[in-house]
């Protein structure tokens, strides 16, 4: 009886801590998540754009790609930059700031700043970018392997 009374208010502990973190961190400052989401979307369209000219102008073997081999090889720049961006993100939040820093009270993973949040809506904007290409150019990239 004890197990069942602590595991049913373990679980209205997560659930009303869940509810606080939407109201105070998603819906506190929507507009800089909205704002950093659509600045993902953009950056991701500039780095496309920016890996295509870098691309045509250092390596000689981009202009005989085909047409679906560009498109894969400016995506891929994408990933990339996004990539290097969540790794230096990641360490900076991880080992050079006090977000996860043992004095603070609380479990870790209920902790975030407006940097982690910013960086967290950066990468839904690159997720969103991600799938819209692979909608918008279906088969050309990723093809039966991504449905």
């Amino acid at each position: 009886m004890d197990l069942s009374t602590t595991s049913v208010m373990a679980a209205k502990a997560y659930s009303y801590k869940a509810e606080s973190l939407v109201k105070e961190y998603l819906l506190a400052d929507a507009y800089v998540s909205y704002t950093a989401m659509l600045g993902g979307i953009l950056m991701c369209k500039m780095v496309y754009d920016i890996t295509h000219l870098v691309s045509s102008f250092f390596y000689k073997c981009y202009a005989s790609l085909t047409k679906a081999q560009k498109l894969e090889w400016n995506n891929r720049g994408i990933s990339t930059v996004h990539a290097i961006f969540i790794t230096f993100m990641s360490v900076y939040l991880v080992f050079f700031s006090d977000l996860y820093s043992d004095k603070l009270d609380g479990p870790v993973t209920f902790r975030s700043s407006n940097l982690s949040n910013i960086t967290l809506a950066v990468s839904v904007g690159y997720f969103i970018t991600d799938i819209a290409m692979i909608f918008w150019v279906y088969p050309s990239l990723g093809g039966m392997e991504y449905v």
